[in-house]
């Protein structure tokens, strides 16, 4: 299984970023998937999940800012982040929703005020 967030990195406040999410080793076209984040001294939370269809459900902090998307050809999930602020900075990953044990590598995302 691979699950491998890219596009992370540093932005100042107001900016955009777009992580992707490369999968394999997953029935992709048939599985939730979703976003998580590990902010500086907090555990690991849940930030949206897009169903095989592509109703997405996002956490309250994030609405109107984050858009999920995905590609079920590719196998890959995308995460557009608008208006970032501070309170976004983390590691960011991606998985099946509801959630695996396994984890793979996460992106750094760092917003400066």
């Amino acid at each position: 299984v691979q699950l491998q967030a890219s596009g992370g990195g540093l932005v100042q406040a107001g900016g955009s970023l777009r992580l992707s999410c490369a999968t394999s080793g997953i029935d992709f076209s048939l599985t939730s998937m979703g976003w998580y984040r590990k902010a500086p001294g907090k555990q690991r939370e849940w930030v949206m999940s897009i169903t095989n269809a592509g109703t997405t459900t996002y956490e309250e902090f994030v609405k109107g800012r984050f858009t999920a998307s995905r590609d079920n050809v590719k196998n890959t999930m995308f995460l557009q982040m608008n208006s970032l602020n501070p309170d976004d900075t983390g590691v960011y990953y991606c998985n099946t929703f509801p959630h695996r044990d396994f984890w793979g590598r996460g992106t750094q995302v760092t917003v400066s005020s």
